[in-house]
């Protein structure tokens, strides 16, 4: 589903370049559940806004699904971002003056989805996360962990393909962020591909590919807690 090929994203910064991310070499298959760890400013939520077609690399290639994003318009990547990636992030994002039902329905109205459908579909996704009882509640009104699995309805109410998660469980206690892994992981068995962004060594652990970038480079691959599918590994190449 992912090929990065010696992808670099570079910043200008003054007159020095700032080497975010390094060389980096990566395949993900379909199905997957991978984790990406490091320390803070690693390159983590940089690379992982380049697969999310937040950002572009400044080189190299970044083929999903065999399309090379950085050569898509804009029109296009926002359109594969509507439709084939969702996003999960540690402060939730969402909106405090819409019901969860509201918030969940957001990706549809402006993927231009009817009225009715849109009712319909989140209602789905919200069941689908055990919050079917809560749909009508503000965000002010739910749990941490009640909200993250608003936004979890949300990420997937449009049906991705990958969804993207990062530090999912940072603002959570252990029991609630247990159960948040528990809830994308059976997603995950049932054909999503995860890729979970944390600094949680059990969270990481519970992944069955873990790549760990320092200084903008993937360095390091091992495996996680249950067995991997078949995919190829991890390549870095040096400074150019």
């Amino acid at each position: 589903m992912i090929e990065l090929d010696d992808v670099w994203r570079t910043y200008p910064v003054g007159e020095v370049e700032v080497h975010a991310v390094r060389a980096v070499s990566a395949r993900i298959a379909g199905g997957e559940h991978a984790a990406l760890v490091g320390p803070s400013g690693s390159g983590k939520s940089t690379l992982l806004h380049i697969l999310g077609c937040l950002d572009r690399p400044t080189r190299g290639r970044y083929l999903f699904k065999g399309r090379e994003v950085g050569q898509l318009a804009e029109a296009e990547r926002t359109r594969l971002r509507r439709h084939d990636i969702g996003f999960v992030f540690q402060f939730f994002h969402l909106l405090p003056r819409l019901t969860a039902l509201g918030n969940v329905e957001l990706p549809m109205l402006f993927a231009g989805v009817g009225r009715e459908e849109r009712r319909e579909r989140a209602a789905q996704a919200l069941r689908r996360v055990g919050l079917e009882r809560r749909a009508h509640h503000r965000p002010d009104q739910l749990s941490g962990g009640e909200r993250q699995r608003v936004a979890i309805a949300r990420a997937v109410v449009m049906s991705p393909s990958l969804l993207l998660a990062d530090e999912p469980t940072g603002n959570l206690d252990r029991s609630s962020g247990g159960e948040v892994m528990a809830l994308l992981e059976e997603m995950n068995r049932e054909g999503l591909t995860l890729l979970v962004v944390t600094h949680d060594p059990a969270i990481a652990a519970r992944a069955r590919r873990v790549l760990r970038m320092d200084d903008g480079r993937l360095v390091e691959e091992a495996k996680g807690g249950s067995p991997s599918p078949p995919a190829a590994g991890v390549t870095g190449a040096g400074d150019p």
